[in-house]
């Protein structure tokens, strides 16, 4: 492996080491480890979703309250019910979607460091909403119309909703502004290979046998949840996979799910955008709950098993969006072993940014050819 050495932070996330060509399970390896279940067993559960704010910090928003509402039908009464759940998840994953535009796209979606001066500034004069103040979605929808869209957020909307793939060229062709630029000239770097509908992750939607089924295979085999599997078979998780089905209609590449990840920050911003997002908790056994929320990244899960008699956790588990798309037999191992290894290495390297960018993982990054290091580059 080449480039600069992970910190001692980093290293403790884990990273993913990439083989563009290499067939599964070769080409995608993760040094992630289950951190959750190492550092959860024995704490105070009242500490637990503090604890796994800190773990996971660059979604703690998503994992403080995952892991509040899994406490929930564990040990109920133990904490108090999360309050304004849909409108915090609401906030934080609007705010997540605008890190990662503003902070990834521009380092790995535009060769030579393009638009990321203008992406900077944008980030400075978002009025990022926090938690308690009032009515911040329409400083948000004129920010998204004046600073990233280049047009009335609604209208876009209304506009992908119809065209799809199509409508983001069009775009992209049609405005002269950084993000359309951007994201039209990311369009090379598509392999177009589509993903399968069949093996997004829907399993919320089926909480009295998927949700139980998922509780019991943590319980019983606490390595799934760096190998989690639906049914026997991998899948994939994102903005395109909600249970609301915005993308269920369109042919998905690693291009397209650009598009999606806009389109969800639009319908946040928008009126009812607190609807956009599921979430929920379920008992899965005596003292045992588990809950998911949907979040930036895809469907997050966390299961935690309290001891009555002490309330301090048995067992802790989360099995995180990562987990899912970065699987090393999953769809982004399969999208990696159909690239040609023998591209030069600028068009294999915008090739699997590009797949970076549409899947988003929370670690860092290298990219290797067979033999030899090509790449490093880091989460933001």
């Amino acid at each position: 492996m080449n480039g600069v050495a992970l910190s001692g932070l980093q290293s403790l996330a884990g990273a993913l080491r990439i083989t563009p060509g290499a067939p599964p399970p070769h080409g995608l390896q993760s040094t992630r480890q289950d951190w959750a279940a190492l550092m959860g067993h024995g704490v105070p559960a009242a500490r637990l979703p503090g604890l796994m704010a800190s773990l996971f910090n660059l979604c703690s928003h998503a994992h403080r309250l995952c892991s509040q509402l899994a406490i929930g039908p564990a040990s109920p009464g133990l904490l108090p019910r999360p309050d304004a759940v849909a409108e915090r998840l609401r906030r934080e994953t609007a705010m997540e979607h605008i890190r990662r535009i503003g902070l990834d796209w521009p380092r790995l979606l535009a060769p030579g460091g393009a638009h990321a001066a203008s992406a900077t500034t944008a980030l400075r004069t978002c009025p990022w909403p926090t938690q308690g103040a009032p009515g911040p979605w329409p400083a948000l929808r004129s920010w998204l119309q004046h600073v990233l869209l280049d047009m009335p957020a609604a209208d876009w909307l209304a506009a992908w909703q119809a065209g799809g793939t199509d409508w983001l060229d069009t775009w992209g062709l049609r405005h002269n502004h950084w993000l359309p630029a951007l994201v039209r000239s990311a369009r090379g770097a598509d392999a177009c290979t589509l993903l399968a509908p069949d093996t997004a992750l829907r399993l919320h939607g089926d909480r009295a046998t998927s949700l139980c089924m998922l509780g019991a295979t943590l319980a019983l085999k606490p390595a799934f949840a760096l190998r989690p599997l639906l049914h026997g078979a991998c899948a994939h998780t994102g903005p395109w996979s909600r249970l609301g089905g915005v993308a269920d209609d369109m042919l998905l590449t690693p291009w397209a799910l650009l598009g999606t990840r806009l389109a969800e920050l639009v319908r946040l911003a928008l009126d009812g955008g607190d609807r956009c997002l599921d979430w929920g908790a379920v008992a899965t056994g005596p003292w045992r709950g588990l809950a998911w929320v949907e979040m930036a990244r895809g469907l997050l899960v966390h299961q935690v098993e309290i001891d009555p008699a002490t309330q301090r956790v048995q067992a802790c588990h989360v099995v995180a969006p990562t987990e899912w798309n970065f699987h090393p037999e999953g769809e982004v191992a399969q999208q990696l072993a159909r690239l040609d290894p023998d591209l030069p290495d600028g068009a294999l390297t915008r090739r699997v940014h590009l797949l970076m960018a549409a899947f988003d993982p929370c670690v860092p990054f290298t990219i290797e050819r067979r033999g030899a290091a090509l790449q490093e580059a880091g989460h933001a």
